[in-house]
């Protein structure tokens, strides 16, 4: 008795229903067309008809789960920052054993990666309603905060090693690795049907991080 006392069995989450799954499996299937029509259009030219025709369901039936277009588009947000952290969970590593301008490169192919195969939305306008619904989004806000942390914590150990400029401001750094998630530069070469994904992806990483300039 006083081994299972001081050993307790953890609990068991309570199992869903039936109807709980589904509607999380709605959820996920209205956030993932979501993703797919921002990445694709944007969010001012998106509409909720799109979304609920792509998904095949009524609109009302839509605004049961997300009650307006900008928590719809926050929601695929939300997603993709989750994504991001669980990318960079891969990449911590002890100090020593990997270089922080490796983990660099690897945030930056990720970004786009998932660009050009369509699945990063894109940025919000300065006078979006979006961006206006992102800075009260507190899952959104906690995990932009917790990415732009930890890659900065990279940049400052790159630079401190003299792998990357020690004289740029870390957080011009942020935003230029931020931006390749939406470089217009992967979609332009991509048209032209020259480059593998792969080789458009190298050329665009050379440029960010070793620059234009013969060497």
């Amino acid at each position: 008795m006083a081994s299972a006392a001081l050993n307790p069995v953890p609990d068991t989450p309570p199992k869903r229903s039936f109807r709980q799954q589904m509607h999380i499996a709605r959820e996920d299937a209205i956030v993932s067309a979501v993703n797919r029509l921002l990445a694709e259009k944007g969010f001012d030219a998106m509409t909720v008809d799109e979304v609920a025709a792509e998904v095949g369901i009524a609109k009302a039936s839509l605004y049961k789960h997300f009650p307006s277009k900008e928590d719809l588009a926050a929601a695929a947000m939300v997603r993709v920052m989750e994504r991001a952290r669980a990318f960079l969970d891969g990449l911590d590593r002890p100090a020593g054993e990997v270089q922080p301008i490796d983990q660099l490169r690897a945030v930056a192919r990720w970004t786009m990666e998932v660009q050009l195969a369509g699945e990063m939305p894109s940025l919000p306008s300065e006078n979006s309603s979006l961006r206006a619904a992102l800075t009260t989004n507190k899952a959104y806000i906690d995990g932009l905060m917790d990415v732009s942390d930890r890659i900065g914590a990279w940049i400052t150990a790159a630079q401190a090693n003299g792998s990357l400029n020690p004289a740029l401001p870390p957080i011009a750094v942020l935003y230029t690795l931020y931006a390749r998630a939406c470089d217009p530069v992967l979609g332009f070469l991509k048209s032209t049907g020259l480059y593998s994904t792969e080789q458009i992806i190298d050329m665009v990483l050379s440029t960010c991080f070793d620059g234009l300039r013969a060497r």
